[in-house]
């Protein structure tokens, strides 16, 4: 039987996962989850499913091999990463996948208070949106420091935390086209990924996913 991967019908925690096992070539089977209109958006869907997962902190994205369940996208991403020989050869390379993985983890913590602001966070989008802006390009530095001259994260081979920052640095380039003009080798990175063979199918076929990128709650990428 094929492991099967649960989520939402959008882009959001799941996706790098998805990339993941499409380039890894794993057999398996999606359950994408919808929400219901507004203004209720019913999760019902979902939380029919949660309480037969029979685990203590049933969630999605969940990954059910067999006998073993696995919530938390780390957590997925991480045993993957071990089952495929994506984790990085070296110390240095885990040490310098997790740590992105990590960053990767709190950014993506910052752009969601932006795009889901107005029903989630009760702010101003438009206020939230214009700060996040003006900070842009410093966390993109960043990330090209990090990233240097090397093809990958954790160097020259790739590893679990490329299909992370790949995800969120093709959400910048949607929400603020042309972010990237003045980071080569951020650009080169991401062209790179999608020229992999294996992505480059997924990213080709109908079970990917475009938009949306967030629920339809979402100020920005419903």
């Amino acid at each position: 039987m094929p492991a099967v991967l649960g989520y939402w019908n959008l882009r959001g925690l799941g996706q790098p996962i998805r990339l993941m096992l499409a380039y890894t070539g794993e057999e398996y089977e999606e359950k994408r989850y919808e929400m219901g209109p507004a203004p209720e958006y019913s999760r019902e869907q979902w939380l029919t499913d949660k309480t037969k997962l029979g685990v203590p902190f049933a969630n999605i994205p969940y990954y059910k091999d067999g006998d073993t369940i696995i919530v938390q996208s780390r957590a997925i991403m991480m045993h993957l990463a071990r089952k495929h020989n994506l984790y990085g050869s070296t110390e240095a390379e885990k040490i310098k996948a997790d740590e992105i993985a990590s960053q990767v983890l709190d950014t993506l913590m910052s752009f969601i208070q932006v795009c889901l602001a107005t029903y989630f966070y009760k702010t101003d989008y438009k206020t939230k949106k214009e700060e996040f802006l003006k900070g842009l390009p410093n966390i993109l530095k960043s990330y090209s420091d990090f990233l240097g001259d090397n093809s990958w994260v954790g160097g020259k081979n790739i590893t679990y935390a490329d299909f992370n920052l790949y995800e969120l640095l093709d959400w910048f380039r949607m929400f603020s086209p042309g972010c990237l003009d003045q980071f080569s080798n951020l650009a080169g990175y991401c062209k790179n990924f999608e020229a992999l063979p294996a992505i480059k199918k997924y990213m080709a076929s109908a079970q990917f996913i475009k938009n949306p990128v967030f629920g339809p709650f979402a100020d920005w990428g419903a």
